[in-house]
């Protein structure tokens, strides 16, 4: 996460940096000359990096000029949810008193900032972000979306912002904790939440699977296994660590790297930033994330799961 802070607040550091020096210097008579230099050089210094942001911000078509609006569900940790304060450096949400933070909100503000643009968040179902995408009620959507063939005939995707491997949760004492497999789930009940590849591509794939209705929201399905109503949840990596931290009695099944594992693409289980299609944001926000590494992402994920709100 570190690494992330350094993004985020370079340029204003540098700034601050030139400010700093001014001050001391200033308060030392015999360094005139260096002061004079020093306040010269914090002030290009600053002048630059407005100038900077303000040609950054230009050059991005947004809805609203030099905002950012991202939509996303507010109610999903790790990726993103709502909290009452602005800890940890939580963003207000759009029309409401509450705030957002979470992994999504980590890789909005880090694509805002380096696109020169203010951050605002609406707060949508996960069933209203696509369409929000494609009538241009937003700019783009970061809410843990799976790069998919279906989403991908109605949104463009930016390069993955992170890289989540599926997962299964059971209850610890349940009678699929010591699964080794896919297979090894036969006949099990199971859910996960709607429109996503966990429910739709995964799920079939347990032998003699009972698949109830698709839950409307992650934690819904969370609440789904823990009352008993199914004996299986499929999801990803992220999502599955979070849950173990709210539930202590789920015990997480990872079969990657087995024969015996979810047969997924490469896209489905990358996630990605979604933005109408054909437009030029894209291509803008792909160049924000292009110097993040997979070690950034897991660094921004395993912060954003010690500070969601049910492990704190």
């Amino acid at each position: 996460m570190e690494k992330m802070k350094g993004y985020l607040k370079k340029a204003l550091a540098m700034t601050m940096a030139g400010v700093m020096v001014c001050g001391i210097l200033t308060g030392c008579g015999s360094k005139t000359t260096e002061t004079k230099a020093e306040t010269t050089a914090g002030t290009t210094a600053e002048t630059g990096a407005e100038s900077a942001a303000g040609e950054a911000s230009a050059e991005v078509k947004t809805i609203e000029d030099g905002v950012l609006k991202v939509a996303m569900e507010c109610g999903y940790a790790p990726y993103n949810w709502t909290q009452p304060t602005d800890a940890n450096g939580a963003v207000p949400i759009s029309g409401s008193s509450d705030y957002a933070y979470g992994y999504d909100v980590m890789m909005a503000k880090y694509v805002a900032e380096k696109l020169g643009l203010e951050l605002e968040i609406v707060k949508l179902d996960w069933d209203s972000l696509v369409p929000a995408v494609q009538s241009g009620t937003v700019d783009c959507v970061i809410a843990g979306q799976s790069i998919t063939s279906d989403r991908l005939e109605m949104v463009d995707f930016t390069t993955p912002y992170y890289y989540a491997s599926i997962i299964t949760l059971v209850k610890a004492d349940g009678p699929y904790a010591e699964a080794k497999g896919v297979s090894d789930l036969d006949g099990a009940t199971c859910t996960s939440q709607l429109n996503t590849v966990w429910y739709d591509t995964c799920i079939p794939q347990i032998p003699n699977v009972n698949q109830l209705p698709a839950q409307e929201s992650a934690p819904a399905m969370l609440v789904a296994l823990n009352a008993g109503k199914c004996d299986v949840v499929v999801t990803d990596m992220p999502t599955g660590m979070a849950a173990m931290v709210a539930y202590p009695d789920f015990k997480l099944l990872d079969f990657s790297g087995t024969e015996d594992d979810y047969e997924v693409s490469e896209e489905e289980i990358n996630i990605g930033i979604s933005v109408k299609k054909d437009s030029p944001l894209t291509a803008q926000l792909n160049e924000a994330l292009k110097d993040l590494t997979s070690e950034d992402f897991d660094s921004m994920m395993e912060e954003a799961i010690s500070v969601q709100p049910l492990s704190e």
